[in-house]
């Protein structure tokens, strides 16, 4: 098994994770917890309407530290504003949320990043 199997393994085990970021004003590291979802093979992170902190620091320094049980992985992030590729991810996520209301208002006000695997 290599390495990226096992981090995927993991990262099927595991919907809540916790990722460091670098502030984007500050410069320093900053640790939250989140939530992983999957859409098309790919690992995303993302949540319910709403500006996020994590977000604008990925938007300003896109390296992050993905933290698993027993695994703290550098990875890189992808911020998703292509329109057509937000309706792809968004309509296999949400259906798939009881809570999450309209996938339209996800498509529109949720921040998106793929998780990019070294």
């Amino acid at each position: 098994m290599t390495e990226t199997d096992e981090v995927r393994r993991a990262l099927d085990r595991q919907q809540t994770v916790e990722i460091t970021t670098i502030g984007r004003r500050s410069g320093q590291p900053r640790r939250i917890e989140t939530w992983r979802y999957r859409a098309g093979g790919r690992y995303w992170l993302t949540g319910s309407p709403g500006s996020r902190d994590w977000y604008a620091n990925l938007v300003a320094h896109p390296r992050f530290t993905l933290h698993l049980t027993g695994l703290d992985l550098p990875v890189r992030g992808r911020v998703v504003t292509d329109q057509q590729e937000r309706t792809r991810v968004f309509r296999e996520i949400v259906p798939g949320l009881s809570w999450a209301g309209d996938v339209g208002t996800w498509i529109d006000g949720s921040p998106l990043v793929e998780i990019e695997l070294a």
